[in-house]
């Protein structure tokens, strides 16, 4: 398929994000990057980002996880980051995204007792994962993220979103990371958002994702989600909610507690949606003291 490549030059100088890429080519050709921290031979972790955000997300909540002694793994998905960036907005769907992410890990890593940490959609594909693989899973860590079928409405602030990103003659990356938090970014944090968008031909993803969540209760991906919520009904490892109040997932929060037995919750009070923007270590060590808590019992 026809897919754009961010020039490198592009990611030169990012601030406090000085990990080198590493590659991986999925089964149809397209390049997926990663960045690492951590010992190689420790319990590998994902942390996986969501719209319109990359690895960048993480920078400050990887000291924390990988100092606990664990290999810190930090994909781009597709479409985003340094990873290829199809150009047809049909290249992209749910189960594509979800597909990537199982290449990804358990076929180019070969990952083995993954704790996955999903963030917006890293937490929608990363759930579904868990569900249908759960034997490569020792827990999973969830961050203003769910797992729509459509059978609820969406929050009229959502849609929204959506309807801009299908009209917006520019789809602004940065302005809506900003809005996303509840404390100012500054200028280099801003233009590292902006980083693997030269102009809107890369923006395919960033457009069509909204698209792809299961708004409505006929969306290609809602049975299964449907089928997953009911595999996760018997999860018996850890997994651990980490929310706030924020307008679009909050309410997650409640929820998912709710349909998965023994979960953790924890919240970080004065955040917004990318609250990795806003206490990126607090989230570090929370998920790194969870990790130990888990490993010991």
């Amino acid at each position: 398929m026809d897919a754009l490549r961010t020039p490198e030059e592009r990611f030169t100088g990012l601030s406090g994000f000085e990990y080198q890429p590493k590659f991986v080519t999925l089964g149809d050709g397209l390049r997926m990057a990663y960045v690492e921290d951590g010992p190689a031979d420790g319990e590998p972790v994902i942390l996986m980002h969501g719209e319109p955000t990359w690895s960048y997300l993480w920078r400050t909540v990887m000291p924390a996880v990988a100092g606990a002694g664990r290999r810190v793994i930090v994909p781009d998905l597709i479409g985003f980051g340094r990873s290829d960036k199809p150009v047809d907005r049909d290249a992209f769907s749910y189960a594509g995204f979800v597909e990537w992410c199982r290449d990804f890990a358990f076929d180019a890593l070969d990952l083995h007792g993954l704790t996955w940490v999903g963030h917006d959609w890293g937490g929608l594909i990363g759930l579904r994962l868990a569900a249908e693989h759960p034997d490569r899973f020792a827990r999973f860590i969830a961050t203003n993220t769910g797992m729509p079928t459509g059978d609820q409405p969406m929050p009229d602030v959502w849609l929204r979103f959506r309807a801009m990103s299908r009209t917006a003659p520019v789809f602004d990356v940065p302005r809506l990371v900003q809005t996303g938090c509840a404390g100012d970014l500054a200028p280099e944090v801003l233009a590292a958002y902006d980083a693997p968008f030269p102009d809107e031909s890369y923006k395919a993803a960033v457009r069509v994702m909204p698209d792809l969540v299961p708004a409505e209760p006929d969306n290609p991906a809602a049975p299964a989600n449907r089928a997953a919520w009911q595999r996760l009904s018997t999860w018996d490892k850890p997994f651990l909610c980490v929310f706030n109040s924020d307008p679009i997932t909050g309410g997650m929060g409640r929820v998912i507690p709710k349909l998965v037995p023994g979960v953790t919750s924890v919240t970080l009070p004065g955040t917004g949606h990318f609250l990795q923007e806003d206490t990126g270590p607090e989230l570090g060590a929370a998920i790194a003291q969870f990790l130990d808590d888990t490993a010991k019992s």
